[in-house]
């Protein structure tokens, strides 16, 4: 017995050492984090502590019409019912690690038949031993069995625990990808709202210019029946105007896609799009204030879903390094066997039970467990460089999108300086062409460029709405 005590020992310790000559995890040192920069540009930052990207997304936007899109787009939106269902799918995954943790235990029944050979060990036994006396045992004999079996991995070296808690981490890094399908779809329905309007107020401005054409023409018609202008005049005027109404169909099928795109996003099929148009250029844009590059790292949720991942990747990673320590599971049964039924009821004859504990290692083999340590290693290194790649491209979203906050300010400024000249140019123009001190070339160029000018300055104040949305979408805006 001394001798088999000292066979077990011994066997113990050698799977214990198999695992202590488990490999480590690479160690990358994440400099793109240590080293993030303390401000977005050298200028010095004017109320720093200040951040637009904590403001809700109820109290950021105001114009009512949106709100209710929005609304609409979280209750129906496919993409972010889809993001729900992962979240679902993350859960059950923490619930099934924490399953683990604790003893599998089930109940059953069972009958059998058995017929053992005359001449065998076990069917000589059989013929010469008596259940009672004067009673043989039974041929062919019967089983019947009921009772109760558990299992439990005794979770020594917290490898258990450790997949566990890389399950929370995953599911964790689901809700925070719900919050960023959130702040991103928020986002895409204001710039598509706002391209809307831009759209309606381009066409207003098309309509506008189609009726100052169509009068220009007239008076070129009736300036050549004066022999004050040529017929080249007049059809340089229709050109112009089938240009003109040529746009505006354009213009009407780019409102219609538009407005299904938004109802796309809305998870419906096509209906108009309640809006006012009317506000749309005197609609000033929101002051955002940027706070400092570290907020980003707790307001954006993509972030805090890379850390979250990284989290679990380092964890999957420490629980495959595990999978070379030798692993301790104990089974135990207990219930009633008898060979036949009337028998079950006399106790304590019946009554069986069974515990036995195992503990086993790899020794030899280990190329599959190698492997899937490497892999493991490998995802997580990857996850850092995931981690760095986001954190980088999001200061760089805020930078770039702060510079282009200042020049399209300065861009609409100019535009609108650039309008209201050829605007007053074209009131010159056309006076000039009906007293023949111009001729129609002038008035046409005024025209076009005033209609350019125009149009431009719509857009320009479209890209500065949907920037103010974007760079507050860049702060970590719009899902709270």
């Amino acid at each position: 017995m001394k001798i088999y005590s000292k066979y077990i020992a011994a066997i113990a310790l050698s799977l214990v050492l198999t695992g202590c000559r488990a490999p480590m995890a690479t160690v990358i040192k994440d400099e793109v984090k240590e080293n993030i920069p303390q401000n977005f540009n050298q200028e010095e930052q004017q109320n720093a502590n200040v951040n637009s990207g904590t403001t809700p997304w109820r109290q950021f936007f105001t114009d009512p019409n949106l709100v209710s899109l929005i609304e609409t787009a979280l209750k129906n939106n496919q993409e972010l019912l889809i993001t729900l269902q992962e979240i679902e799918i993350a859960k059950s995954g923490v619930l099934a690690k924490k399953g683990k943790l604790t003893p599998t235990v089930s109940a059953g029944i069972g009958a059998g038949l058995k017929k053992a050979g005359r001449y065998t060990s076990e069917g000589a036994g059989d013929a010469t031993t008596e259940i009672e006396p004067g009673r043989e045992m039974p041929d062919p004999l019967g089983n019947f069995e009921g009772g109760l079996m558990a299992n439990w991995e005794i979770d020594i070296w917290k490898k258990l625990r450790t997949e566990k808690e890389a399950a929370v981490a995953h599911y964790l890094s689901t809700v925070e990808g719900k919050n960023f399908v959130l702040s991103n779809l928020i986002e895409e329905v204001a710039d598509n709202y706002y391209e809307l309007l831009a759209l309606d107020n381009q066409l207003d401005i098309i309509q506008q210019y189609i009726k100052l054409q169509q009068r220009a023409l007239e008076i070129s018609k009736i300036q050549k029946e004066a022999a004050a202008a040529t017929e080249l005049a007049v059809k340089k005027f229709e050109a112009e105007l089938a240009k003109s109404k040529a746009a505006e169909y354009t213009i009407r099928q780019d409102i219609t896609e538009k407005e299904n795109q938004i109802n796309a996003l809305l998870g419906r099929y096509p209906q108009p799009i309640v809006r006012s148009k009317e506000s749309f250029m005197s609609t000033m844009p929101q002051t955002v204030y940027t706070g400092i590059p570290s907020q980003l790292l707790a307001n954006r949720p993509d972030i805090k879903q890379a850390e979250l991942e990284l989290k679990a990747s380092k964890l999957d990673v420490e629980a495959a390094r595990k999978e070379f320590y030798p692993s301790l599971e104990i089974s135990a049964t207990l219930g009633l066997e008898a060979f036949k039924p009337s028998y079950l009821v006399k106790m304590p004859e019946s009554i069986a039970y069974n515990l036995a504990g195992e503990l086993a290692g790899p020794l030899i083999n280990k190329s599959a467990i190698k492997a899937n340590f490497q892999t493991a290693d490998a995802k997580q290194i990857q996850s850092l460089y995931e981690y760095d790649k986001t954190i980088l491209h999001a200061y760089l979203d805020v930078a770039n999108l702060m510079s282009k906050v200042k020049n399209i300010d300065q861009y609409y400024q100019m535009k609108s300086q650039e309008t209201k000249a050829l605007d007053q140019s074209i009131d010159i123009a056309n006076q000039l062409f009906r007293n023949s001190r111009a001729d129609y070339l002038e008035v046409l160029l005024n025209q076009r460029d005033a209609l350019d000018a125009k149009m431009e300055l719509i857009e320009a104040k479209q890209k500065q709405l949907s920037t103010v949305v974007d760079i507050y979408k860049s702060l970590g805006g719009g899902w709270k």
